[in-house]
């Protein structure tokens, strides 16, 4: 998209078949790794099940029908910050009272894929068994270097830049006032719409507060705070072998992903299975023709190198910014799959809460695992806010 082009543009891509020939020729040359016998899933991703996976992947899996369906979500590209941003813009269906517009921010390993189910019951409640008043126009941007968005060239946007490019964008849909939402990196970018923009955010929803950081004195954290900083460090030293890559080596990592399929999808599947509430069973919650969608996403856009430098601009996120205090009121749906879920005790330590639930199912991809439950939350939280959007 050049700058002389108009701003929106409406977009669906269409893949080349040369590109499709050229993964399966890939997933059929796969050199496998060797393995212990019954290692199962203890030190990594399965491989039985990933042969599988790519096996189905390569020759079983209909990526063009999974295409199609996606570009039934009204998608547009436009520049921000010099970038091609691609997003859906799905407006509320026949609104009974002025509507709340949203926009959700994803995280990794996904792109707008992550909320790919809930925008129809966002959108449309009333089609949904839900109340037609509880109607939002839905934006779900892919952040820079992440699906259909176009990928850097230069140093790698931090989620305080990325927040800016959304408030912008809101801007440019004519939107003054709006609602925030997301998880995981998009829980970041939520939680700085509402620092950096307190006067146009109505209120943020989030699935998570975050990795901890401490800028205090350690001697005033409640005991559910010191238990969950222990369990915190338990898990960065059994699971977030992944995260200290990102942050610090993405590009070594980023060689081997990019040019072996199987790669990719032994990284991003052990996530979706360690990260869902599936019970150990990925395909308890993502199909695997949407689990082959999410990683044929990544592996047509070239966008896995690019997704994992984020990390490294985060990181040097200065502490006084972790630190700031949104006085957005803000809610926290805690879903019991989820990773690192925090007290509520630290959430209103650097937050306004003024709601925490814990629904009864769904992990970190609540949105694709659990749409209706997701759904249902982000009606309930985003409720009293509704008029607040249209003063």
């Amino acid at each position: 998209m050049s700058d002389a082009s108009p701003r929106l543009e409406p977009f669906i891509p269409q893949t080349e078949p040369a590109a499709l020939e050229d993964l399966r020729a890939r997933l059929r040359a796969t050199r496998w790794p060797d393995a212990p016998e019954d290692a199962g899933w203890s030190l990594g991703t399965d491989i039985t099940y990933l042969r599988e996976l790519v096996a189905y992947w390569a020759d079983g899996f209909d990526w063009m029908a999974q295409e199609k369906a996606l570009a039934r979500l009204p998608r547009f590209r436009t520049r921000l910050g010099g970038l091609g941003i691609h997003f859906v813009h799905a407006p509320a269906v026949a609104p009974t009272r002025p509507v709340l517009p949203l926009v959700l921010s994803h995280g990794w390993p996904d792109s707008f894929w992550r909320y790919s189910k809930v925008v129809p019951l966002l959108t449309d409640p009333g089609a949904h068994g839900a109340d037609p008043a509880d109607a939002f126009d839905v934006v779900v941007p892919d952040m820079p270097g992440f699906g259909y968005s176009d990928r850097p060239t230069g140093p790698p946007l931090n989620s305080i830049a990325v927040a800016g490019l959304w408030a912008e964008l809101m801007s440019e849909l004519g939107y003054p006032r709006f609602g925030a939402a997301g998880g995981d990196i998009g829980s970041h970018v939520s939680r700085y719409l509402a620092l950096d923009h307190p006067d146009r955010v109505v209120a943020v929803h989030r699935t998570d507060g975050g990795l901890p950081v401490l800028t205090g004195d350690p001697a005033d954290l409640t005991p559910e705070e010191r238990a969950w900083f222990s369990d915190v460090g338990t898990w960065g030293a059994s699971e977030g072998a992944y995260g200290a890559i990102h942050r610090t080596k993405p590009q070594t990592a980023a060689v081997g992903l990019t040019d072996s399929p199987a790669g990719l999808a032994a990284w991003i599947v052990e996530k979706l299975r360690a990260w869902s509430d599936c019970d150990g069973d990925v395909e308890r919650s993502f199909t695997r023709d949407e689990i082959l969608t999410n990683l044929t996403l990544y592996w047509l856009t070239d966008t896995i190198g690019s997704s994992m430098r984020m990390y490294s601009a985060n990181s040097a996120i200065p502490p006084g910014q972790l630190a700031r205090r949104v006085e957005v009121p803000s809610g926290f749906s805690l879903f019991p799959g989820d990773i690192l879920r925090p007290p509520k005790a630290w959430l209103e330590r650097t937050t306004n809460v003024v709601r925490v639930t814990e629904p009864a199912r769904g992990g970190h991809f609540a949105a694709f695992e659990e749409p209706e439950l997701y759904a249902e939350e982000l009606r309930a939280f985003f409720r009293p806010y509704r008029a607040a959007a249209t003063d």
